[in-house]
């Protein structure tokens, strides 16, 4: 491992991403009921003794900062732990106030002293836990250096949660929560089986960094990578350099392979929170939840975005009586809870929310081939009885194809789609291949919903060609076509898998068979609405997130789709059974 790590020398933390209680100054002090850390944010409504700068050893000698909000008093409590390399004291930041001011939600809807995507302080003091925002290696004046999502992350939390139970505060029960990078830390930490760890709450999070994050479909699009790497891991030491890994390592290797956590020794109970928009997360929250060997989780799709979600106050109280009936041991009926609850988007002002299952996809969901037809431009449950087929010039305008289906009747889609493709490169000897199912309505307007409350002139304009997470405009998919090969261990009828792991480049005139994964989808189409599939050379949506560099298809030449006869093309969706 040591000769493919990569590091580069970390940098202080900026002041953009400093908070009132960032400064260096180790004790413990009580802050009183009716405390604000500034004007802006949530009052403390309870008394609550705030221990900062603890120091801690790791296993190798590492010394790491945390900072402990506990309730007054002798009675031991649980404790709920945030990890990540955001600043433990950054919730006051310019950044963190910017982020909740483009999303949409006011500074007052936390204390301040949460860390960045974690638990908030202020609400679960109150209600009998402790919260424990880690500084972890690397980060701030925590010594080492970083890495990004990594086994190493799983094996510090293992010592920081076994530490935690020792303390005479502590009851020794110790859960998790936090969205994206504190969902995925998560993962990784609950792999690592440390016995006091009792249970957790990954609320949207990547589960595989090759996959997710900088190789998605076999494509080298570093952009949210370069955001994350440059714009946070702040220390004293190195920081790891995930951008010159890609360039040194673009295939499945053991530095990648240490960036999957080992799902089937997840076994400690979950409640995990997805969504079908979160370009970044979706994919990788739903592949952890198919794959984790807990026997008792739960799995929520909401139908917003990761933060007003978690911040809500509902969800919250939900969240609550999961930690409870776990940390707590309190006889609360959290085990009746709907194994899944899922939601229906309807992108007119219709989605329907908190649909109870036994599973994911649910079992009035089947999976139904619309075959393409190339000469129809149509998509059909029967597959075309002649071969045709239907190309466009990557250069060209437009650089992209579709086929369109519509629906007689009210139609659900819930569950994995899928692309069943033959294709063809000419002029070239590999493809990068993008598509997309959107909604139209029944005069072929495309649809597309807000998942933030913010929905002025900025995120028009963010969001008209990118930052996805922000706005949902369909379940999209993505392949290399010289990363076709599939890994017959993961992959499923309903979701293929690829291994990365090679290079099979086109030969002139090779027509190649692939399968392209596309996000989970929950979407309702009414009679006359219709489905439109688009394969593309280009990124159909665009950035992840706003201002980052956007991926560019390395792509020349002709993509030909063939369809009908023994290349029958076609697009699988989970169709649920009318109710």
């Amino acid at each position: 491992m040591a000769d493919q790590t990569k590091y580069v020398p970390s940098t202080p933390l900026p002041a953009a991403r400093t908070g009132v209680l960032t400064p260096f100054e180790p004790g413990t002090r009580t802050l009183e009921a009716g405390f604000r850390v500034a004007p802006q944010f949530r009052p403390l409504t309870v008394e609550t003794v705030f221990d900062k700068d603890v120091a801690m050893r790791l296993r190798d000698g590492t010394t790491i900062h945390l900072d402990v909000f506990r309730p007054v008093g002798t009675e031991p409590v649980p404790v709920i732990v945030a990890w990540s390399p955001y600043g433990k004291a950054q919730g006051t930041s310019i950044s963190v106030m910017g982020v909740f001011g483009l999303v949409g939600l006011p500074n007052s809807t936390v204390s301040g002293l949460e860390k960045f995507e974690g638990a908030d302080p202020a609400y679960w003091v109150e209600r009998g836990y402790a919260i424990c925002n880690v500084d972890h290696r690397g980060i701030d004046q925590s010594e080492g250096d970083s890495v990004l999502w990594d086994r190493q992350d799983g094996r510090d939390a293992y010592d920081v949660i076994e530490w935690l139970a020792e303390q005479e505060w502590c009851d020794g029960k110790v859960g998790m929560s936090g969205t994206s990078y504190l969902a995925v830390s998560q993962w990784f930490t609950a792999a690592e089986q440390p016995p006091h760890l009792v249970a957790i709450n990954p609320w949207e999070g990547v589960s595989d960094v090759y996959r997710d994050l900088v190789m998605r479909g076999g494509m080298p699009d570093t952009g949210f990578a370069r955001q994350l790497q440059e714009g946070s891991f702040f220390g004293n030491g190195q920081k790891e350099n995930v951008l010159a890994e890609v360039d040194a390592f673009p295939l499945m290797t053991e530095l990648w392979e240490q960036k999957i956590p080992d799902f089937e020794k997840i076994t400690v109970p979950a409640y995990v929170v997805a969504s079908y928009s979160n370009t970044l997360h979706t994919a990788g929250t739903f592949r952890a939840w198919r794959r984790m060997a807990s026997t008792e989780k739960w799995l929520r799709i909401h139908n917003s975005q990761e933060w007003p979600d978690y911040y809500d106050e509902a969800n919250v109280e939900d969240l609550r009586r999961f930690f409870d009936h776990f940390l707590k041991g309190a006889d609360n009926g959290w085990e009746t809870t709907p194994t899944v609850r899922y939601s229906v988007l309807d992108l007119e002002g219709g989605d329907e929310v908190a649909v109870p299952a036994d599973s994911f996809p649910p079992a009035d969901a089947t999976s139904t081939k619309y075959f393409l037809d190339a000469s129809t431009r149509t998509l059909a449950t029967t597959a075309p009885s002649g071969a045709t087929e239907v190309s466009y010039a990557v250069a060209a305008n437009p650089d992209a194809v579709s086929f369109l289906s519509r629906f007689d009747e009210e139609t659900v889609l819930v569950g994995y789609p899928k692309a069943h493709l033959f294709v063809e490169a000419r002029g070239a000897d590999d493809m990068d291949l993008f598509v997309l199912v959107q909604k139209l309505d029944r005069w072929g307007t495309p649809l597309q919903a807000f998942t933030v409350p913010n929905q002025g002139a900025m995120a028009h304009d963010l969001t008209d060609h990118g930052a996805t997470i922000l706005r949902y405009k369909g379940s999209d998919g993505r392949l290399r076509v010289s990363a076709r090969h599939l890994d017959e261990q993961l992959t499923t009828v309903d979701v293929p898998a690829h291994t990365f792991d090679r290079v099979e480049k086109l030969t002139p005139g090779e027509i190649a068979e692939i399968e392209i994964d596309l996000s989970p989808i929950g979407l309702r189409f009414h009679a006359g609405e219709q489905l439109r599939f688009v394969v593309s050379s280009r990124n159909l949506l665009g950035t992840l997130m706003p201002a980052i560099r956007e991926y560019v298809g390395a792509n020349a030449g002709t993509h030909v789709v063939h369809t009908g006869g023994e290349r029958a093309s076609y697009l699988q969706l989970p169709v649920r059974t009318a109710r």
